[in-house]
């Protein structure tokens, strides 16, 4: 059906984007015990495992809604399912081999710069000049977030290393993620949210099930404790699939070139998440855990995020099955 840009809806699904964003940040504290003891692969195969009992039930239900998927549409799910969901924290995680943080996280940053060409280039969005005074704004209160002092801070210990191979891992994450974005906003012209996350879960715990044995990644018997199932199942459901359900049903209603945007609701909560519940030592001249130049930076992210779902809004009537309401 079609429904207007007008519809209020419109304006709330940058919002909801923002809010599905700011739950991948839950993860951190959950996620950095599991990695004591437990590999990468097997923790996020061990995610998409509890997923998939909430993913395929959806799957075998809707499964009618597969047959509205073109040749295209199917690659898109596959480069989002793949490249979205592993590759992506697979090249940012061993880019850490190379570079040092600072310059891995600074990279990600041209992430929605990749998304908005790719939704220019694949989807035909057009953007006002409205569109990029605040996008230009949401991008400098996200930097502020994440370098307060405006110079990238290196960690304890670190030296500026700005290695070539580590550089393309940084650059390779932030392409697919990016471009995740735009391809789901493609698929879901032809199929419910519900589909596209149980779609993006299944074929990424497919994926992960082979990366993970061809690399003999499973941890030995008898090593998990109680508390790593519910850590596992906590992220699971917060940052997993309840997210991500958020996440494509204010999807339908934002262009992908907005909803890159919204998504810089991630860094945002990832600082106040370390600040409350990762830092070991407070930081000096900080406000309730952050530092002047983090709450300007949040500031302008927010109101930018309010001016740009006001443009989304404003935008042109756009196209969505019924069956999305």
């Amino acid at each position: 059906m079609i429904v207007s840009m007008k519809y209020p809806i419109a304006f709330f699904g940058p919002s909801l984007i923002f809010i599905a964003a700011a739950l991948w940040a839950t993860d951190a504290p959950f996620r950095s015990h599991l990695t004591q003891t437990l590999s990468s692969n097997f923790i996020v195969l061990a995610e998409h495992a509890v997923d998939l009992l909430i993913a395929l039930p959806i799957l075998v239900w809707g499964w009618r809604e597969l047959k509205n998927l073109s040749r295209r549409e199917w690659l898109a799910v596959v480069f989002i399912a793949v490249g979205g969901s592993a590759l992506a924290s697979v090249a940012f995680t061993q880019s850490f081999h190379y570079v040092n943080p600072s310059v891995s996280i600074l990279l990600q940053k041209v992430q929605p710069l990749i998304a908005i060409a790719l939704a220019w280039f694949f989807l035909g969005e057009r953007l006002s000049k409205n569109f990029w005074v605040w996008t230009a704004t949401a991008l400098f209160g996200a930097y502020l977030v994440s370098f307060p002092g405006l110079v990238p801070q290196l960690y304890e210990g670190e030296a500026f290393n700005p290695n070539t191979m580590g550089v393309i891992l940084a650059l390779t994450a932030a392409v697919l993620w990016g471009a995740s974005t735009v391809f789901g906003k493609f698929v879901l012209q032809k199929v419910s949210f519900q589909m596209m996350t149980s779609l993006r879960f299944v074929g990424a715990f497919i994926f992960l099930a082979i990366l993970t044995s061809a690399q003999h990644s499973f941890p030995a018997a008898g090593t998990m404790t109680y508390t790593d199932m519910v850590f596992i199942g906590i992220i699971a459901v917060t940052s997993g699939v309840f997210s991500l359900f958020i996440y494509y049903y204010g999807l339908q209603f934002t262009r992908a070139s907005i909803a890159t945007i919204a998504e810089l609701g991630f860094p945002l909560a990832a600082v106040f998440v370390n600040a409350y519940f990762i830092a070991s030592a407070p930081v000096p001249g900080a406000f309730l855990g952050l530092v002047a130049g983090q709450w300007l930076g949040t500031a302008l992210l927010l109101f930018a995020m309010l001016m740009l779902s006001r443009v989304n809004q404003e935008s042109t009537a756009i196209e969505l099955p019924a069956a999305r309401m």
